[in-house]
């Protein structure tokens, strides 16, 4: 069972609103490596996983990625939040606030709306495993891309700490998973 705890798994405490550091962040909400997709490839992977402990972790690792999408979207909606009419136009949020007001929706940076061809679920568990590994080094990169661009320490805080669990979770597949990858290609 699932147990659900009602606080950010890192605190967010953003003082000033910019919308333009929103669209940035918005990317590791519903981007191309973005969290969305980054919970959903776990948890349908979970079922063609052959073995038990596998299953665990990749349900373990998917939940995660849904407290991480909480992080992302506290980060967005703080930053979001009280915006005067002329900060809206200036920053370039205008088309984001028409169609969404400052809702959190999922979309890249660049404004287009999250798909799940965003990412991948083979079956094979092996493919499966290797997506996971390459698709934890895609949010590494965009992870990187963000922080060279915003500077404000409210958003850099707690988007390093994300940054970091993302490593984390990219070192714990190679470590946990290579074992099951030598003893599927064996077979």
């Amino acid at each position: 069972m699932w147990k659900y705890e009602k606080r950010l798994q890192y605190p967010v405490k953003i003082k000033q609103s910019n919308p333009q550091m929103a669209q940035f962040i918005m990317s590791q909400y519903g981007g191309p490596d973005g969290e969305i997709g980054a919970s959903m490839r776990y948890l349908s992977q979970r079922y063609s996983m052959p073995y038990k402990v596998g299953k665990g972790l990749l349900t373990d690792i998917g939940t995660e990625e849904l407290a991480h999408m909480e992080i992302v979207a506290a980060i967005i909606h703080q930053l979001t939040r009280n915006l005067t009419p002329e900060q809206i136009k200036e920053s370039g949020f205008g088309p984001y606030y028409i169609d969404h007001t400052t809702g959190i929706w999922p979309q890249a940076a660049g404004g287009i709306p999250f798909n799940a061809c965003e990412f991948q679920s083979k079956g094979d568990p092996i493919t499966d495993l290797f997506e996971d590994m390459a698709a934890e080094q895609k949010a590494r990169s965009t992870y990187d891309n963000i922080l060279r661009v915003v500077k404000d320490p409210d958003v850099c805080d707690p988007a390093t700490a994300k940054y970091k669990g993302d490593r984390m979770t990219a070192i714990y597949l190679k470590e946990e998973f290579g074992g099951f990858a030598i003893h599927l290609l064996q077979k």
